[in-house]
């Protein structure tokens, strides 16, 4: 539907069509010029430049001839499609987005990098190794392929043991029904900041993501740092839970877990939200407000979107028609299968995460290396049907929670009756949450909100410990009164600083708390929180 709306309306843009001719055969030129130079041996500056982020032509292979012929070709008809895809007058944008997205989807199957004959890299190591990269490359494929056939997870995450290497830090399951368990982790210093900090992470992955390997955990960073830290662990849902909604995920999960953490600490709470989590806990605070209970003492939003106008290319995968076909499968089985979400989740990457490990681990015969959060992305979760349902309708469609139309206890919501201190973290380069987007809650909320620019994308731009090479990050509070700044004159003029922003949000932690006092005890049997399990809990482990 979106390619015959794209193509009819071409076909009537004369204007559009001539340009189009125009550009086409000054790009052919281009690159006949081009070849000549490379075939005389002279210096010639680059024609394209990939787009930031695409290191398919790094190495230095492709600088030699004719391999630099080659891709930059390739990133000229490259542009030249995008041209032919976007201004076109009269297609509506999402479909013209979606035929610029397949269109680029496609392009990336005949790119010269994906190629045996046409990669440098692939050819020297096929000189170098007499051919048995082409070989160790096949028994890759073969293992993978029967891993996926069996549901067991890719090579080399067997290294990474949940519980043991990664979501290790010490704690107890201190609260549990039918979909949450509440994590209380043990304090490592002998006092801690009065108020508790409650995490409410994505139930699209495991919450352990905010809690890898020793040197990246930002649960064991906080609790280090001498803070109370809670941590809410989503059950896997399956075909019983189909029914489950919303409003569930709202009380069942952030209600009932903030009960149990005021019920072992008398405190308010530091509440923060990751992702959807991160949207899940702004309905919980503008409910909250309505009563002024005093229940959160700050917001923290990790790259999580209460706007949905703009919600990046995930939206290219979310239209009536597309939602109507995917509540028939979700309806059948009772929840979205997590091959279905990492399908998408890689389409918005197919560099990255497609065509990158074909090369490396199938042509060049090196199997790509694991770490951590790699081991944790294929750790994917399932979505029951009615909550999907109900978040793609009410907030990716119809945009419900921003327009004051989204309803909890069936009262309206109104973001604007938050008033708590708000921090809010955006990544520079993220697919799922794109940072003007999560950049809105400025003009959402009746708070000071402080926000944060950090370098990397929706996953490795919030595991950002201190020490992390290359990280950097901009910030800058906008006080409750304050004139807003559009997003593009705010990254202009806010200084960029080396490092990590966990140091900075922890003494934006620090100044809003009141001082610190003895650990409370894990769990409180006369509340109803008994410690159940070590952590990392039981439901972590649900496939």
């Amino acid at each position: 539907m979106a390619g015959h709306d794209w193509w009819m309306h071409l076909a009537f843009s004369p204007d559009k069509i001539l340009s189009l001719q125009k550009s086409f055969f000054k790009k052919t030129a281009q690159v006949g010029w081009y070849g000549m130079q490379v075939a005389a041996g002279k210096e010639t500056k680059p024609l394209a430049l990939p787009s930031p982020g695409d290191r398919r032509f790094e190495s230095e292979a492709w600088q030699g001839r004719p391999f630099n012929f080659m891709y930059q070709g390739f990133l000229l008809y490259e542009d030249w499609w995008e041209e032919a895809t976007s201004d076109v007058r009269g297609v509506s944008p999402h479909h013209q987005d979606v035929v610029s997205f397949m269109a680029r989807q496609c392009l990336d199957v005949f790119s010269p990098s994906n190629n045996p004959l046409t990669n440098p890299d692939v050819i020297a190591a096929t000189v170098s190794k007499g051919g048995a990269n082409c070989w160790h490359g096949f028994l890759y494929w073969m293992d993978d392929v029967s891993r996926s056939a069996a549901d067991r997870s890719p090579a080399g995450t067997e290294a990474f043991k949940v519980g043991e290497n990664i979501a290790a830090t010490k704690g107890k399951v201190v609260f549990r029904n039918r979909l949450i368990e509440l994590i209380q982790y043990s304090p490592t210093t002998s006092e801690a900041y009065a108020e508790p900090v409650l995490i409410v992470p994505a139930w699209i992955m495991k919450y352990y993501i905010l809690d890898l390997s020793t040197g990246n955990s930002l649960v064991k960073y906080l609790v280090d740092k001498g803070h109370t830290v809670f941590m809410i662990s989503w059950k896997n849902p399956d075909a019983s839970d189909r029914d489950l909604g919303m409003e569930d995920y709202v009380h069942l999960g952030l209600e009932e877990a903030l009960k149990a953490v005021k019920a072992i600490t008398g405190q308010p709470v530091h509440a923060v939200g990751y992702c959807i989590g991160g949207t899940l806990l702004s309905i919980m605070a503008a409910t909250l407000a309505r009563n002024d209970d005093g229940a959160l003492k700050t917001m923290t939003l990790f790259a999580a979107q209460t706007d949905f106008e703009e919600p990046g290319e995930l939206q290219l995968f979310i239209d009536d028609s597309q939602l109507s076909f995917l509540e028939d499968v979700m309806w059948q089985q009772g929840y979205l299968d997590k091959s279905q979400m990492a399908g998408a989740f890689q389409m918005l990457r197919s560099n990255d995460l497609i065509w990158s490990r074909l090369v490396n681990d199938y042509l060049q015969g090196k199997r790509q290396g694991m770490n951590d959060l790699m081991a944790w992305n294929a750790d994917a979760t399932r979505m029951p049907y009615r909550m999907h349902s109900e978040y793609l309708n009410t907030l990716f469609l119809k945009n419900d929670l921003a327009e004051n139309r989204y309803s909890v206890n069936a009262i309206p919501v109104a973001l604007e009756d938050i008033r708590i201190p708000t921090f809010s973290v955006g990544t520079l380069r993220d697919h799922v949450a794109p940072w003007k987007s999560v950049y809105k809650i400025n003009l959402q909320v009746e708070a000071d909100v402080t926000f944060v620019l950090t370098s990397g994308g929706h996953n490795a731009g919030i595991v950002s410990e201190p020490g992390h090479k290359g990280r950097t990050y901009q910030i800058a509070t906008k006080l409750r009164d304050a004139r807003y700044i559009p997003p593009g004159q705010w990254q202009r003029q806010t200084p960029v600083k080396e490092g990590s922003w966990w140091e900075a949000w922890q003494q934006w932690l620090v100044d809003h708390s009141e001082g610190k006092r003895k650990p409370p005890a894990m769990g409180n049997d006369a509340k109803g929180c008994t410690p159940l399990d070590n952590a990392p809990g039981t439901y972590v482990f649900l496939k």
